[in-house]
């Protein structure tokens, strides 16, 4: 019996499409999506029992694998502490140290239980400091669920207004200002339109909600400083970003240092998790200290923490990114190589241990260029690759990842399967 498509069929019973978030039901591909019984490694492995090698890796969260055994070591020891006090614990502190050690901007920190949370508190913030209302973001940037960021690119180069949700009142988008990514010239024109009304410009500093898009050289600069100019508030939406470029995220990586700071993922170990971190001037306005109101029941819970903890202290022991940037180099090129040797067209865009194989012609520099990609070239390879045990994220638009788990051995065993991939479509 085939479990996968057993659980699908009951879970719509209870479930919205049988799932807790869209990507994971599977439907652009048109099959029962699979359900994890358990993972380890560089692997997961499904109710049927069947074995993948994943790079998705917990959407990024997860830059050591599944299950690695010293961080599980680690939570084992602190589960006998209690489930959870619901009031301050040291752990915190020990974690704001840790972020502000490797994050220059973190001078202080609020923990939140989400990235989306996390993003949320950023932008009350930057509004409670400018006074004003404006916000820049960027075309194919996904920052949460939130009301006033669910916007999508529309005809025009300095396009708002458009939303990209139902159930969205078009009064929260009223003030969200959507711009291409990597057009410094758009940028300049809208701070120069909208003048003194713009409160923060939110960025991911290398987009990853839309597969992987680098910025050009010395864009982020001339963000910098474009809002040193207009007195605006930097935003950068490391969710993704943080602590897998560098131990000091985008931010040490590119040596572009914003106002704020939203991390998640990595520093959670897997657990959910984010935090706002920045200039001591903005976050101290901040509840109880200042009148900008942020709660959460589960902020700052000391089991995720130490899983938090645990994972930092642990990047900062080993210092992986280099083998982790030889490993996706190695790994990227040769998917192009074998690509390119069957004449088919692909762009692979790749930054230390993140990329996205996008199945387009020409250099994908924004979001307008990645919505034209083949979609049914993908559809088949990544059904393909998944029937033959290689689990890539379930979506064109999603970025994909490497953990320190991963070897030359599933490289090598993933390659010969797009090699066989390919070889079949000629």
């Amino acid at each position: 019996m085939d479990m996968n498509k057993k659980l699908y069929g009951i879970s719509k019973k209870y479930l919205v499409c049988g799932v807790n978030s869209p990507v994971r039901a599977f439907k652009i591909f048109g099959i029962n999506p699979i359900y994890i019984k358990m993972a380890d490694g560089p692997y997961i492995y499904d109710e049927n029992g069947k074995k993948y090698i994943d790079y998705n890796c917990g959407w990024g969260s997860l830059i050591f694998g599944h299950s690695n055994k010293k961080i599980l070591s680690y939570l084992k020891k602190n589960i006998d502490e209690g489930i959870y006090p619901g009031i301050n614990n040291k752990k915190e502190i020990e974690f704001a140290k840790l972020i502000k050690k490797y994050l220059k901007v973190a001078e202080k920190t609020r923990l939140t239980n989400s990235g989306t949370e996390a993003v949320m508190t950023a932008i009350r913030l930057a509004r409670a400091y400018t006074k004003r209302e404006k916000i820049i973001k960027f075309e194919g940037s996904y920052h949460g669920h939130i009301d006033y960021l669910l916007v999508k690119a529309g005809s025009g180069s300095l396009t708002y207004n458009i939303k990209s949700s139902e159930g969205v009142n078009t009064e929260f988008i009223k003030n969200t200002i959507l711009l291409p990514f990597n057009d410094i010239e758009i940028l300049k024109k809208a701070f120069k339109k909208f003048n003194n009304s713009i409160a923060c410009v939110i960025i991911e500093p290398v987009m990853a909600n839309c597969g992987v898009i680098l910025p050009e050289k010395g864009y982020l600069e001339e963000i910098r400083n474009l809002c040193d100019y207009y007195g605006t508030v930097l935003i950068f939406d490391e969710v993704i970003t943080g602590f897998r470029l560098s131990l000091g995220g985008a931010t040490e990586f590119f040596k572009v240092y914003p106002d704020l700071v939203c991390l998640g993922k990595i520093i959670g170990g897997g657990f959910p998790i984010g935090a706002v971190c920045g200039k001591k001037r903005i976050m101290e306005l901040l509840s109880p200290q200042g009148n900008v109101y942020q709660a959460g029941t589960f902020s700052g819970h000391h089991f995720i923490l130490q899983a938090g903890i645990s994972v930092i202290k642990k990047l900062a022991e080993e210092r992986p990114y280099e083998k982790l940037k030889s490993m996706t180099e190695y790994f990227c090129n040769q998917i192009k190589n074998l690509f390119e040797k069957f004449d088919f067209s692909v762009r692979i865009n790749f930054i230390s241990s993140i990329f996205s194989i996008f199945f387009i012609e020409g250099d994908v520099k924004n979001y307008k260029d990645v919505s034209s990609q083949n979609f049914d070239l993908f559809k088949k390879f990544y059904i393909y690759m998944l029937e033959k045990g290689v689990y890539f994220s379930p979506s064109p638009f999603e970025a994909n990842f490497l953990s320190t788990e991963h070897s030359k051995k599933e490289i090598d065993l993933t390659l010969e399967l797009v090699y066989e991939f390919l070889k079949r479509r000629k």
